[in-house]
């Protein structure tokens, strides 16, 4: 079979992203010679509106530099298309003559993948490319995306940590991930040392405590005269419910499509002015007073992209995954500052 392969990207691009078209395509010539293969610009939007890229005879020499090529080549969509806008697409892709379309996306991808195969009644072949930074599919050692991401946070919380060595103080850096704690946990794969930050890590696979939370920052304050946090934007109480909730109420809480609760702007007043004791010493900066939060894309991040030169860094590709499984959930009960899970 020669036919029409679909390809579109979606969601929030990741470093990669293009790496998964570009395989798509190069995968599709070696076993269907002759295919055509169209990438859609901005995802389905595209396909609903018959606007493609033709990808069929495109050198693999460039095909290779655009999969090194950050963003997503092809534009990407936050539509969240429902059984209307799916009949759409569906016959954009009937008027396309496609034989399958492969998307390129997260769980809102995957949905709309799943209405189409239905509606489709197996004339078009619906293929889901997972692209995820959560890491948070079974059967998998990494997931694309996620590798790029745990070596930016690993990068931002070096960073954050070298800081505030020379000014100290508390941070509090809030981490996506949603409900899997792998972003965090890879906050602390590049640690130089057992005095490095981060000193505490959240994860949402465990109940978090805010009394504990207090007592933990404290006692690793009075060890080391400063405190990296790295906590994940799902942490959820022992009740289940999500840890802004706890502080400031449902009723305030704002939520995204997936229903998580917005955590950093919230919950840092909150910890700063209602559950943080004020007993720091008077000679402390005002930083020891309260909790600094942040969330990971502040500026210290992006200033964390550039590499320390007398740092040495393994290969993400090779070591980032078994650190952030290492430091994952799966440890045992940690004590303060020992650096692992909470």
């Amino acid at each position: 079979m020669a036919g029409t392969f679909v390809i579109a990207q979606g969601g929030g691009p990741t470093a990669v992203i293009n790496q998964t078209v570009v395989g798509a395509v190069l995968e599709v010539r070696k076993k269907h010679p002759g295919a055509r293969v169209l990438g859609a610009r901005h995802g389905v939007r595209g396909v609903r509106d018959g606007d493609y890229v033709d990808l069929t005879d495109m050198r693999e020499d460039q095909l290779r530099l655009i999969g090194r090529t950050p963003s997503a080549a092809l534009g990407s969509t936050r539509d969240k298309p429902d059984a209307a806008y799916c009949e759409l697409v569906l016959q954009g892709l009937q008027k396309a003559g496609a034989d399958a379309f492969i998307y390129i996306g997260g769980n809102d991808t995957s949905g709309t993948q799943q209405i189409l195969t239905d509606a489709a009644g197996g004339k078009i072949a619906f293929v889901h490319a997972p692209k995820t930074i959560d890491n948070d599919l079974v059967e998998n050692d990494h997931t694309p995306g996620f590798i790029s991401a745990a070596e930016f946070v690993a990068g931002a919380f070096l960073s954050v940590d070298l800081d505030f060595r020379a000014l100290p103080g508390i941070y509090v850096g809030i981490v996506m991930g949603r409900h899997a704690g792998f972003l965090t946990a890879a906050s602390a794969a590049w640690r130089i040392d057992g005095d490095s930050g981060p000193h505490l890590v959240y994860v949402p696979e465990r109940a978090f405590s805010v009394d504990r939370f207090i007592e933990d920052v404290k006692a690793t304050m009075d060890r080391h005269k400063r405190c990296i946090v790295a906590v994940s934007e799902g942490v959820s109480t022992a009740d289940g419910r999500s840890l802004v909730e706890t502080i400031v109420g449902s009723d305030k809480v704002e939520r995204d499509a997936h229903a998580t609760s917005s955590f950093p702007a919230a919950t840092s007043t909150a910890l700063s002015n209602k559950h943080w004791p004020r007993s720091c010493p008077a000679s402390a900066p005002a930083s020891m007073h309260s909790v600094t939060c942040h969330a990971a894309t502040s500026e210290q991040s992006a200033r964390s992209t550039r590499r320390k030169p007398s740092m040495p860094v393994p290969s993400p590709s090779v070591w980032l995954p078994r650190a952030a499984v290492r430091w994952h959930c799966n440890m045992t009960a940690a004590k303060p500052y020992s650096g692992k899970c909470r």
